[in-house]
């Protein structure tokens, strides 16, 4: 019985040791090396403070480090806050204000970020070529402390409030989830990953726990392959790529570019995909360059585990058919239940309420959201049971199959991400000349679409919120308006702004 990710590694480690598992446009490493300079890191942590299951910090990039970073704070019993090295300073000092970290982790390129944030906090380089003998003893001890119950990351969010929410995973909840990954989608040790989503996004899980409990390769991708269609296609074929667990909006990047007329990946026989709707025209223009491939739909909060739904795409749809988000992944079960929180019946819309050991431990110092979202199974009146509300909507067909409808609230899923058009709104607030602001979502078009009253410029909106918000939530289109409308309650009112500036746009 499992109880630690650390062991997918022990076993990688003494089965694949010379095989390279985790390579970036820098270095590459081996099983063996990952879980040597992994110790290594450790055993710095461990004899920088004698705590246990607590918050590390981890200022993340897309490279090696990170991920030797993570597994060294696990290693000393503790777990790991992947923070964006991009991230507004002022956004990371609130991440701090939530956890307290008992230390932050850095590598040399994010020293000056260290010394703009460290009042008050302890920090550690990442530097497993210093001589540091590993301590193999006191880790062994530090990890029969750990249970499988306790975190094994927390993961920030945007927040309504403002305030980004920290959702906490424990082992279980990984351990449970990779394994059915694995079984359900047949990953093993001869499979190739490309790495797409960044260490501070859950999607990446995925990549990382799949390839470390199967002894598969993952290559991390650079920016600038990101950035550029062509080069990331020919990468994928030059590496001999065999899966890709990407965000949805890459997969559409790559099918909209139409680089596929020209390169295509030829070895990949595995695309995952997640984080918002998949388009069947989309689906179409790859499986038509990719016929042999297997093709599956995911679905699921950072809340549960990543996800929680999927859906093995075994038929031929249209381009303007809809695709589900499938059935429950092994050991969830995913409830949809009405106002009154009554199971709605068949073809009948209802909130998706998730159950099952992926089911996250809450947020992160803050028991009032917690408390939100994360209640008793209103269908079991017995014992406790927490299910989680996710806000989304969703319908089940005559054949078991779920579909995605809409978000409850101002919550959406953007390039892949999830934000709270709140937090945006109260950035662009800030701003002394803005009278008022609404930000609403062009889910046809993928667009955050702000509209104010104020006397400033666009420009001067977008210089002031880099400074408190990561890029992905700046707004794609803005629009001044002399006076914003209102309600009869005397709030914005929002169904006429989207009725104005989405609706009328879309005809």
């Amino acid at each position: 019985m499992q109880k630690n990710v650390l062991e997918y590694l022990d076993i990688s480690a003494k089965k694949f040791p010379n095989k390279v598992a985790y390579t970036d446009e820098q270095k590459e490493i081996t099983f063996k090396q990952l879980e040597d300079y992994s110790k290594n890191i450790g055993t710095q942590i461990i004899q920088k403070t004698e705590k246990i299951n607590t918050p590390i910090v981890v200022f993340v990039d897309r490279n090696v480090d990170s991920l030797i970073a993570f597994f060294g704070i696990l290693y000393s019993g503790n777990f790991y806050v992947p923070i964006d090295n991009k991230m507004p300073v002022e956004r990371i000092k609130k991440v701090f204000e939530k956890v307290n970290p008992s230390l932050i982790l850095y590598n040399n390129n994010d020293k000056e970020l260290f010394d703009i944030v460290k009042e008050g906090y302890k920090g550690l380089e990442i530097n497993y070529i210093n001589g540091i003998k590993i301590d193999d003893e006191r880790i062994n001890a530090r990890r029969k402390k750990v249970l499988d119950i306790d975190p094994v990351y927390v993961i920030f969010t945007s927040g309504s409030t403002g305030t980004p929410k920290g959702i906490v995973i424990a082992h279980k909840n990984v351990i449970d989830f990779t394994d059915w990954m694995v079984n359900a989608i047949g990953f093993d040790e001869n499979d190739v990953m490309a790495n797409q989503a960044p260490f501070y996004f859950d999607l990446s899980v995925k990549d990382i726990y799949v390839t470390l409990k199967v002894g598969a390769t993952m290559h991390i991708l650079t920016r600038k392959q990101l950035m550029f269609p062509i080069l990331l296609v020919k990468y994928l074929d030059e590496k001999n790529v065999t899966s890709l667990i990407w965000a949805t909006s890459a997969f559409n990047l790559i099918a909209n570019s139409k680089v596929l007329d020209s390169v295509v990946p030829k070895h990949v026989n595995k695309i995952v995909l997640g984080g918002e709707a998949l388009m069947a025209r989309n689906l179409n223009i790859w499986k038509s360059k990719l016929p042999n491939a297997k093709f599956v739909n995911l679905y699921g909060p950072t809340e549960v585990t990543v996800d929680c739904t999927y859906y093995i795409i075994d038929k031929e749809y249209s381009d303007e058919e809809e695709i589900p988000i499938g059935v429950a992944c092994e050991n969830k079960e995913v409830l949809l239940l009405n106002e009154n929180s009554e199971e709605v019946p068949q073809g009948t819309v209802g909130e998706i309420c998730v159950r099952g050991t992926g089911v996250a431990k809450g947020y992160f110092n803050d028991n009032e959201k917690t408390d939100k979202v994360f209640i008793q199974n209103p269908l079991n009146n017995c014992y406790r049971e927490i299910i989680y509300r996710t806000g989304d909507m969703g319908v089940k067909d005559e054949k078991g199959l779920i579909y995605f409808k809409s978000r409850m609230d101002g919550q959406i899923k953007h390039m892949g991400y999830r934000i709270e058009l709140g937090e945006i709104e109260r950035a662009i607030n800030s701003i002394g000349s803005i009278n008022s602001v609404a930000c609403l979502y062009d889910a046809k078009k993928d667009k955050i679409v702000c509209v104010y009253e104020g006397k400033t410029t666009n420009q001067e909106i977008i210089a002031h919120i880099q400074k408190l918000i990561p890029k992905y939530m700046f707004p794609n289109i803005i629009y001044n308006v002399e006076k914003m409308p209102y309600n009869a309650n005397g709030k914005i009112d929002r169904v006429k702004l989207k009725e104005c500036y989405i609706l009328e746009d879309n005809k």
